[in-house]
């Protein structure tokens, strides 16, 4: 069987489970869905074609849901779960095209001609990646290369990692094992309360308080450092990495530490060598999110930094200062216009999948844990 003959049957086999799922659905799912469905495609396509009347099919997308919540209260709770998530999905997928369509000018002018195995083409972007000449960024000159945004990011990211990881992994082992009832019962929340504190206050706080300290003991050329920034990410990244860490912990079943402490262990033990393996995945998940926190922070960034578009010299300075995609893009875009509001979306697009593909991997890390914890592996 060729690959088009297998793709043709899945779609087809596809298509006949729908039919059969559609079949199986009670009259309320099938009037409130209908209804639902088209007074809402008729408010997209007259939104999206500027119509003045777009309001008439929403207001009978509303009567339709609540008549639906009077009649059919269970399909029409199930429809519009099915609704928001849909919306979910199709909004991410709406912020992905619009970040490449307004991309795609600066990826244009940053291509590259390459030579591989005989054959030349142009990379769209490839400078804007590679190239590590000076200027780096020089908006009048149409060049646009993120070599130092990305450097900071990284270099910010990984101190920020080296904070939060270990104290986070930390932290959510004392809160879930070590501490009293009482102990925990004020920690945790308090805890997950530091995530609400505005982005804004870490910034000014380290930029007043850390960066002073650094420019007085250490005599800084600049007022804003890498460390510093890296620093207050990484405080804004633990609660995120204490609360998800002391989840995953917490899920471990208490039969496996029950049979530790049975066969003679120690509580440390216990923890070390039967709670803690048990649960790296779950704990690797929360690192995950934490670096995806430390790597889409804008507000301390763009405070603390100097946002220098030029490489530190040398490159391992951490005590210098450059600047991040994030603080690049807070920075510049209210003066930006044409290619280089255009090489500001590029560079939202390179945050969008990093931070993306990190939220993949921490779902899939965890989506492995609880398999490993069920047995099914």
């Amino acid at each position: 069987m060729s690959v088009a003959e297998s793709a043709t049957n899945r779609v087809q086999d596809a298509a006949r489970a729908a039919a059969d799922w559609v079949v199986r659905l009670d009259r309320g799912t099938k009037v409130v869905g209908g209804l639902g469905t088209l007074f809402l495609v008729a408010f997209l396509a007259a939104f999206t074609l500027g119509n003045t009347l777009a309001w008439v099919p929403l207001v009978g997308f509303v009567a339709a849901n609540a008549f639906g919540a009077f009649r059919y209260p269970g399909a029409t709770a199930r429809y519009l779960a099915f609704v928001a998530t849909a919306c979910t999905v199709l909004v991410l997928g709406l912020i992905m095209v619009y970040l490449f369509l307004r991309s795609r000018e600066a990826f244009g002018l940053m291509s590259h001609h390459v030579s591989l195995f005989g054959v030349s083409f142009d990379v769209p972007g490839l400078r804007m990646f590679t190239d590590t000449s000076s200027p780096f960024w020089t908006p009048s000159q149409q060049l646009y290369a993120l070599a130092p945004m990305l450097w900071g990011t990284f270099v910010t990211t990984l101190i920020a990692t080296a904070v939060a990881g270990p104290l986070g992994v930390a932290g959510a082992l004392f809160i879930s094992e070590m501490a009293p009832g009482w102990a925990r019962e004020i920690l945790k929340p308090s805890v997950e309360t530091l995530a609400g504190i505005p982005s804004i206050v870490y910034g000014f706080i380290g930029f007043i308080v850390l960066s002073g300290f650094m420019m007085d003991e250490f005599s800084l050329p600049t007022f804003g450092s890498l460390v510093v920034v890296g620093f207050v990410i990484g405080v804004m990244a633990l609660p995120t990495v204490v609360s998800v860490a002391e989840d995953a912990i917490a899920s471990v079943p208490g039969e496996m530490k029950d049979g530790s402490l049975a066969l003679g262990a120690t509580s440390w033990q216990t923890t070390t060598s039967v709670t803690l393996p048990a649960s790296l995945s779950g704990v690797s998940a929360a690192i995950l999110l934490g670096v995806g926190r430390a790597v889409g922070e804008t507000m301390a960034a763009t405070v603390i930094l100097a946002n220098l578009t030029e490489l530190p010299d040398p490159l391992y300075d951490v005590f210098g200062s450059t600047i991040t995609l994030t603080s690049l893009i807070a920075s510049q875009y209210g003066i930006a216009t044409g290619s280089q509001m255009s090489a500001l979306f590029a560079a939202g697009v390179v945050l969008f999948v990093t931070v993306l593909a990190l939220s993949i991997g921490s779902q899939y890390i965890e989506a492995r844990m609880n398999r490993k914890l069920g047995g099914q592996e």
